[in-house]
């Protein structure tokens, strides 16, 4: 796996300006993967993979990265034969931060020069050329962060990282610790720290307005496929991968059982997490014991008298 984040100062524009230049992270991060694995020198291989975006930090701030689940390996340029990676490297990290810096800049100065960024507030001077420019230029030497993480241990784990990970949100129930005057605790890790467990406390409105710095655009993708799992070519380079790894698709067990109907059923079928389960004392399991159907004065008519 394989993250590429945007710096703070990037990240501010991208505040302004978010289906913009969350579309140039994508761009700019599926173009520094396929260029550099494709390079001779590098892996020498068509690769695919898919990018995940996240905009939070572990402390609700605006942290906009992308998290990219990449095989070890690809194909051949002629098709032929499978390239494996080394053990435990994939390509080195810092051609990919290199590159993908400069990779990003190009593309956010066209987005700039085509008016495609708007300005505002602290930023409002940067809707000048000059000004923009130099707001640039530090970031062109300062380091990026591409950080590539060890294999997963097998598909199991590639299927729970799939699981909990893709469809997160800003922070999960389980991290919120108490919610009493006015005030929100949540539990967050600390990398700085040695990834140590500490809390912190924000005003409702400070913490409403972290979370609300999350909602995506309308329409966004924030799951997309590239290389030999884009979408228009999955099913054709996936068999030509089976083939050259000699490996036959597992089927499904048969089974009886139906498939499950509840809502409920299926976010554990697919998860692993049951929202059957006590959300107070977590071992409790939740029934229905009764339901509360309207009253006949509070019912609704069944149709509306228009007359």
């Amino acid at each position: 796996m394989t993250r590429t984040a945007l710096p703070e100062e990037i990240a501010a524009i991208a505040y302004q300006n978010k289906a913009v230049v969350y579309n140039l992270l994508f761009a700019a991060t599926a173009d520094t993967l396929l260029r550099i694995a494709a390079d001779p020198k590098h892996l020498g291989a068509q690769i695919g993979f898919f990018a995940v975006l996240h905009t939070w930090g572990q402390k609700l701030v605006h942290h906009p990265h992308l998290h990219c689940v990449v095989p070890g390996g690809g194909l051949s340029t002629d098709g032929e034969r499978w390239v494996a990676c080394r053990p435990g490297f994939f390509l080195s990290v810092r051609v990919l931060s290199r590159f993908f810096r400069r990779r990003f800049l190009e593309l956010l100065e066209q987005a700039f020069h085509l008016g495609q960024l708007q300005f505002f507030s602290a930023l409002e001077e940067l809707r000048e050329c000059e000004a923009f420019r130099r707001y640039l230029e530090p970031l062109r030497h300062k380091e990026w962060i591409v950080y590539a993480k060890a294999p997963f241990a097998g598909p199991q784990q590639v299927l729970d990282y799939l699981g909990r990970y893709t469809h997160r949100v800003a922070i999960s129930n389980n991290r919120l610790l108490d919610i009493e005057e006015g005030q929100v605790t949540f539990r967050y890790k600390d990398y700085h720290d040695g990834d140590a467990q500490k809390t912190m406390s924000l005003t409702a409105e400070e913490f409403i307005r972290r979370f609300l710095l999350h909602v995506l655009p309308s329409g966004f993708h924030r799951i997309r496929y590239y290389g030999f799992l884009s979408n228009r070519r999955r099913q054709e380079k996936l068999e030509q991968c089976r083939q050259l790894l000699q490996v036959i698709p597992e089927l499904a067990p048969k089974t009886d059982t139906a498939a499950p109907t509840d809502y409920r059923d299926r976010y554990e079928a697919l998860t692993g997490v049951s929202l059957h389960t006590c959300p107070a004392c977590r071992h409790g399991r939740m029934l229905v014991i009764e339901q509360f159907l309207p009253s006949r004065a509070t019912a609704s008519p069944a149709f509306l008298d228009t007359s």
